[in-house]
């Protein structure tokens, strides 16, 4: 046993970076929807990123310590505190059995992720501990339920400096397969508009809204079911676009206009309603150039963490500590 849920938001998930390998059967990804935040914590708390976290949707929860852990927070930044005293986010920290941990509401974007050292020690399913609540495998978090973590001989108190990526932005994204029955007046305006991202979104997709009208492609009602894969951008009969997300359906029949790069998927998943996204097109090779930097942007994360230096205002038992400890002189 390592945290008590006291109290969790609706929608608290255990996520890992999902499954692969079951399209063909109906099943896809799921995993963290913002991915780049599962090796941050992994990088704070200096184990593999293959390790499940708490994804949580808007919303943590109360969490109580049954045992010395130690936790890192990552991803969409919230309000949070142990026993009272605010702690930093983008940061591990150290909690004590019987302490408690306590998260609120996003302060910007989306999914929120709470690490323990060691891991979530979820079941497997199919090689992944990733819920994929469309799928019906796992549930959400509820009141009383347990997260259990792997063996850990790690430590914490570190931070690390992240982008901002919460607030929506530019996507970049290459040409899918139905990209050609768009005509060029409708690439270029799609690419000249300034979208926002509208209220309907969850882990299967996201739709974006606009001014003036919708896009479609030519010949739209006789495209046959295709592969999905997150990313694609499809739109609807409403001329609106969708951003599938790690829970998306594995076929399709609505044309997609572009696929956003794996890249820029965490600054998709994590803009806010009302956020706003512009899309640009880039050719596969710049594609698979910015996916090279993204990949050894990743390798390279434990190597930016530093120490964690606490702010004296918010250290209660200051006084405990032996703040001039070798010093012999006044003057010399």
């Amino acid at each position: 046993m390592t945290l008590l849920v006291h109290q969790v938001g609706p929608a608290c998930t255990f996520q890992d970076q999902g499954r692969t390998g079951y399209l063909d059967r109906g099943l896809s990804r799921s995993g963290a929807a913002d991915q780049l935040a599962l090796h941050e914590g992994a990088a704070l708390l200096g184990q593999s990123p293959d390790c499940a976290a708490l994804e949580m949707a808007g919303m943590g929860g109360t969490f109580e310590a049954t045992q010395p852990v130690c936790i890192a927070l990552t991803g969409a930044p919230m309000q949070a505190s142990i026993d009272g005293a605010a702690i930093a986010w983008n940061a591990s920290h150290a909690m004590e059995r019987g302490q408690k941990l306590k998260i609120g509401a996003a302060k910007q974007g989306t999914y929120g992720y709470l690490h323990v050292g060691g891991g979530i020690d979820a079941p497997l399913f199919l090689g992944s501990r990733s819920a994929h609540l469309t799928a019906k495998v796992g549930r959400a978090l509820q009141a009383g339920d347990i997260l259990p973590n792997g063996p850990y001989s790690g430590g914490a108190g570190m931070k690390l400096k992240t982008e901002d990526r919460f607030a929506g932005g530019t996507l970049r994204v290459v040409a899918s397969f139905q990209t050609a029955l768009f005509d060029q007046e409708t690439l270029d305006r799609f690419t000249q508009t300034l979208f926002h991202r509208g209220t309907r979104a969850n882990r299967m997709g996201m739709q974006l809204e606009s001014d003036g009208e919708g896009f479609a492609a030519k010949g739209q009602l006789n495209i046959l079911s295709e592969v999905i894969t997150p990313g694609d951008i499809q739109m609807t009969g409403t001329g609106n676009p969708f951003i599938l997300l790690p829970e998306c359906q594995t076929t399709g029949g609505y044309p997609r206009i572009a696929s956003v790069l794996p890249c820029d998927l965490p600054r998709a998943a994590q803009t806010p309603a009302g956020g706003h996204i512009r899309f640009k097109f880039v050719t596969m090779d710049e594609a698979v150039a910015l996916h090279q930097t993204y990949m050894t942007g990743l390798s390279r994360l434990r190597a930016r963490v530093e120490p964690l230096v606490r702010d004296p205002h918010d250290i209660p038992d200051l006084l405990s500590y032996q703040l001039i400890s070798g010093m012999i002189s006044a003057t010399e």
